[in-house]
């Protein structure tokens, strides 16, 4: 594999990567008031190339977060235990927009990696053809 497509597949990797990051903070965003809902992660992992890591990045197992969920106090709620507290969840919403904010700029990072790539490619072939 030439040197312009490994970039290319590095940058795309990144792509795909931060797009299920975001739709995982999407989701935890979406759940945010729903009861016993606990936050999902994603880790990243290197990908190998016989073996040797090769710069490409894979997103891996969704994980949830043990952080304790909220206790909330509200009697008239149908999940209501005997003392009047249910389980809330454990999303905040402001690590959750950083996340989101993250996971966008390195998106776009890895895009206008990805856009150079495709630029040098195309002035090298026109270089060539002269």
């Amino acid at each position: 594999m030439n040197d312009f497509s490994m970039a290319m597949e590095v940058a795309a990797s990144g792509m795909r990567s931060q797009a299920a990051r975001l739709r995982h903070v999407s989701e935890n965003i979406a759940n945010t008031d729903t009861p016993g809902y606990r936050r999902k992660t994603v880790a990243f992992q290197a990908e190998l190339d016989r073996g040797r890591a090769s710069g490409a990045v894979t997103t891996g197992p969704v994980r949830l977060d043990r952080t304790p969920l909220e206790r909330i106090y509200d009697p008239a709620h149908p999940l209501a235990d005997e003392t009047g507290h249910y389980e809330g969840t454990n999303v905040n919403l402001l690590v959750e927009i950083a996340d989101a904010r993250e996971a966008s700029r390195s998106y776009e990072a890895n895009l206008k990696i990805f856009d150079q790539v495709r630029q040098m490619s195309s002035a090298l072939m026109e270089l060539l053809r002269k």
